[in-house]
């Protein structure tokens, strides 16, 4: 029999947890708990207890904290993101600092400099360059389809997984993340389907023509539409395809794919330019970058130039230095440093990345840069190093989970006077951290907030080389 949890009474919300829950201290155990702010007093029924920790849900309010701000979106809760909206953003800002110091000071345990103050989001609505939708046979029910007593009669839908759910859609009219260029475009794709009658996909028994709809936009004006298809069906293909580049003329890049695979990916899949271009432009300063329908690009793009400005700005480079831009992605941090490097040598390991990183060089005249394919702890090895030249400044942006520690152990072999390290976790750059401590000292650390509304912050840490080689 499944033991019963207890209820909390009145307790009082003390604190935000790095994943974004909230936190209740009761019985030396910390709770966490969602959609709830410090000074929230609440009832909570505890839906998980371990020997540290618990888990619950707000059941009831007694007191709502003045630091709770109203919720701008109808679908808050019910799609998973955006779950700071309870927040002012200003909250969320100091919120986001504090995890930053928190997370270098306990995990990475090394000697930090004042943080600098974090920088944050102009924009704190429709601040994405990209969304993907899903289109699903079996609409999830919201509460208030449940109180109605009456089945809906429209069960198709195109939106938001409803989190752990991977077979229910909430159905989306309109969302507050992208350009409203997007959600016109959506609605109009889930009205022309319905009005002839074309099939929406079936996520338990897969099955149906419209799989799932991508839409990229750029500060350039630029966007690009990818319609991804279960069923090769070139009659109804053809006819959504026209109606959409008939009705949106702001569409520069119209592609599909043809996916009957297992899962969502598209990246294995050849994509088919309908109408347009194959990629849109988005520009930096005087930069051009080319973004195609698998590439990868800073989903703020506003904000993606004021993080590569700290990088640039962090670097200190004189035009005599040899870089090294590590998990170079696309190639747009190597590209933006270039003209202030005498030599670039970029290192990703998709192959794909690695064209568009080349591409974008040539689009803008740059013939300082050199791309490499491959594994990182692979490729980055001594014999490389002595093979490429050693680097004067290291740059390095990897994804959520880090470096490896092998990758680590080659950037110490190499000695670059600075490292500049930009994360979207600081809890794995913390480890990472401790592990180039103590040939390096922290010089700088700067919190960039790219995700307003969410408990995500980026971070870049300044590292540079002690004489010694040890710590002082």
């Amino acid at each position: 029999m499944k033991k019963h949890l207890p209820l909390l009474e009145k307790v009082t919300v003390c604190g935000v947890a790095a994943e974004g829950k909230a936190i209740v201290k009761h019985d030396d155990r910390v709770v966490f708990v969602p959609f709830a702010v410090p000074g929230d007093v609440v009832d909570i029924q505890l839906t998980r207890r371990k020997n540290a920790y618990a888990e619950g849900r707000v059941v009831r309010f007694h007191a709502r904290s003045p630091q709770r701000a109203t919720p701008f979106c109808q679908y808050y809760g019910l799609c998973g993101g955006c779950q700071w909206q309870i927040l002012p953003y200003s909250e969320q800002l100091r919120y986001k600092q504090q995890q930053v110091v928190d997370q270098l000071t306990r995990i990475g345990k090394v000697e930090l400099p004042d943080l600098s103050p974090i920088l944050g989001s102009e924009k704190t609505q429709y601040y994405r360059n990209k969304l993907e939708f899903t289109f699903s046979d079996s609409r999830w029910l919201t509460e208030e389809d449940i109180r109605s007593g009456q089945a809906p009669e429209e069960r198709n839908a195109l939106g938001f997984h409803i989190p752990g759910r991977f077979d229910k859609v909430l159905d989306i009219h309109r969302c507050w993340l992208q350009d409203e260029v997007s959600n016109r475009i959506r609605n109009e794709a889930r009205a022309f389907a319905l009005a002839q009658g074309l099939t929406f996909f079936n996520l338990r028994n897969p099955g149906g023509l419209l799989r799932n709809l991508i839409i990229r936009t750029a500060t350039t004006g630029e966007v690009m539409l990818i319609v991804v298809f279960y069923e090769d069906d070139e009659p109804r293909r053809t006819a959504l395809l026209n109606h959409l580049a008939t009705r949106f003329p702001e569409i520069t890049s119209l592609l599909y794919v043809l996916n009957p695979k297992a899962n969502d990916t598209i990246t294995d899949r050849e994509v088919h330019l309908f109408s347009g271009k194959a990629f849109i432009l988005e520009q930096m300063e005087d930069l051009r970058f080319k973004i195609g329908p698998k590439s990868f690009y800073q989903t703020n793009s506003e904000q993606a130039y004021r993080l590569y400005s700290v990088v640039r700005d962090l670097a200190g480079l004189t035009g005599t230095e040899h870089l090294y831009d590590l998990y170079t992605g696309t190639g747009t941090i190597a590209n933006f440093l270039a003209r202030r490097a005498r030599r670039v040598t970029g290192i990703e390991y998709l192959p794909e990345a690695i064209e568009d990183a080349n591409a974008n060089a040539a689009l803008n005249r740059i013939t300082n840069v050199h791309f490499l394919a491959g594994d990182m702890k692979d490729l980055l090895t001594e014999g490389f190093i002595e093979t490429q030249g050693r680097p004067d400044v290291l740059v390095t942006d990897p994804p959520r989970a880090g470096m490896h520690e092998q990758v680590i152990k080659t950037i110490l072999r190499a000695a670059p006077q600075r490292i500049v390290y930009v994360s979207c976790n600081p809890a794995t750059q913390a480890r990472d951290l401790q592990l180039l401590h103590p040939q390096y000292r922290i010089r700088k650390v700067q919190p960039v907030d790219m995700f307003p509304h969410t408990h995500h912050v980026e971070n870049v840490a300044l590292l540079e080389r002690n004489p010694t080689g040890m710590e002082n």
